[in-house]
C-alpha cells in the first residue's frame, strides 16, 4: 500500500487487499470503513472516507482529490450475477459462479451524501454532488447537484465550479508557501 504524507488512517478503519491500494497527501480514512482493494484503488489527494463507509466488490475504484464519502456510503465495484444460471456469494467456488468485476470512478472535489450507494460501472464527473440516501446506477454529469426525488435520482442544479476551483488555488498556494 501507498500512503501520501500527513494521511490519517484511523486504527479501526479495514483495509484488505492492500497492494491494490494507493492514497494520497492530506487524506483521511475514519475508522469502521471497509475498503477493498479489488484490482487497483486510487485515492486523491485531500480525500475523506467517513466511518461505515464501504468500497467492495474486487474490481477498480479511483476518487479524485478534494472528493468525500459521507457517512455509510456503499461502492461496489463488482457483484455476482443476479440473473438465476449461476450460484452466488464468495462461499461457492468460482467456476459455479459469474462474478462481474467493474469500475467505479469519482472524479475531483464531489461529495457523496450519507448512505448514498454506487452500482458498478459509474463514473462520476468533477463537481458533482449526491444528495442523502440516493442510489446512483448511471454516470453523473460534472458540476451537477444530483438528489432523491420520489424515489429517483434527479439533477437539480449545477454548481459554481470556478469559486470551488478557485479556493482550490488559494489552498495549493498558502500548502506551497508552508512548504518553504
Amino acid at each position: 500500500m501507498q500512503v501520501g504524507t500527513n494521511t490519517k488512517i484511523f486504527e479501526f478503519a479495514k483495509l484488505v487487499n492492500q497492494h491494490a491500494i494507493s492514497i494520497g497527501n492530506n487524506c483521511q480514512i475514519d475508522d469502521f470503513v471497509f475498503l477493498n482493494g479489488g484490482s487497483k484503488t486510487e485515492i486523491g489527494d485531500y480525500v475523506h472516507i467517513s466511518s461505515f463507509t464501504s468500497i467492495i466488490g474486487g474490481g477498480k475504484f479511483t476518487i479524485g482529490s478534494f472528493s468525500g464519502l459521507s457517512a455509510g456510503c456503499r461502492i461496489i465495484t463488482g457483484s455476482d450475477d443476479f440473473s438465476g444460471g449461476f450460484l452466488t456469494n464468495p462461499t461457492v467456488p468460482s467456476e459455479f459462479t459469474n462474478v462481474i468485476l467493474s469500475q467505479v470512478t469519482i472524479g475531483k472535489h464531489v461529495i457523496i451524501g450519507t448512505n448514498t450507494v454506487i452500482l458498478p460501472g459509474v463514473q462520476i464527473g468533477d463537481g458533482v454532488s449526491v444528495g442523502a440516501g440516493c442510489i446512483v446506477r448511471k454516470s453523473l454529469e460534472p458540476w451537477t447537484v444530483y438528489a432523491n426525488i420520489r424515489g429517483e435520482l434527479k439533477a437539480i442544479k449545477k454548481r459554481d465550479a470556478a469559486k470551488v476551483l478557485e479556493k482550490e488555488e488559494e489552498l495549493l498556494g498558502l500548502a506551497t508557501l508552508h512548504m518553504h
